[in-house]
């Protein structure tokens, strides 16, 4: 039909579909920031390893370069007498099973009768030429309470056991988790048979993805 000017005349188009568009468009919306949300929520959720730390040079690093292989976490101390049994067992466990698919991690410590009283270098240079020490070291540090660096808050959470001495132990499987832990009174000797079992895991688990 044409209209007073010669031109076609058209017809209105249907409301009906864009009544239908809009709340679909709101729903998509509202699903895909709910998505965002939860997908961010567990990109967050904290393990040991989103944790960063200074490290016994001073320098801040991340401990996601350990994602992946089994770390045991220890808060060491030089004047310690767990000292002398603590780091010759460690840096062994550590010969024996490290570095690719487990590690050592030594966080030095005076909180505990003040036997770490020495600089980092000072400590770095005691382990390594006393115990030959080959495993990562870390800045000293707090280990317990309060004042705590928030790696080792993680891990106290995560089990409810606070150190309350040197050479404290605690397991970290390859993604994060703390499976358990010791006290310093627990050789390594006698953990050895966890630490090793965690990493034939690995080991097989690589050989079955070849």
């Amino acid at each position: 039909m044409l209209d007073p000017e010669g031109s076609v005349e058209h017809q209105p188009a249907s409301s009906f579909p864009k009544v239908l568009l809009i709340p679909l468009a709101m729903l998509l919306a509202i699903a895909a920031l709910l998505l965002l949300a939860f997908s961010a929520t567990r990109q967050k959720e904290p393990d040991f390893y989103t944790f960063k730390v200074v490290n016994i040079r001073g320098k801040l690093v991340s401990l996601e370069k350990y994602r992946g292989s089994v770390s045991l976490v220890v808060n060491v101390a030089s004047e310690c007498g767990y000292t002398d049994s603590h780091y010759k067992a460690l840096q062994q466990l550590q010969r024996d099973l490290g570095p690719y698919h487990f590690n050592v991690l030594a966080f030095p410590c005076n909180q505990f009768g003040q036997q770490e009283p020495d600089t980092n270098k000072e400590i770095e240079s005691f382990a390594r030429k006393t115990y030959g020490a080959s495993f990562p070291m870390f800045s000293k540090t707090t280990v317990s309470g309060a004042g705590a660096i928030p790696a080792f808050k993680y891990l106290i959470a995560s089990t409810g056991e606070e150190p309350t001495w040197n050479f404290w132990k605690y397991l970290v499987d390859p993604n994060g988790k703390v499976v358990k832990t010791w006290d310093s009174t627990v050789s390594v000797e006698e953990i050895r048979p966890h630490v090793t079992e965690l990493v034939r895991k690995i080991i097989l688990k690589k050989k079955d993805e070849l």
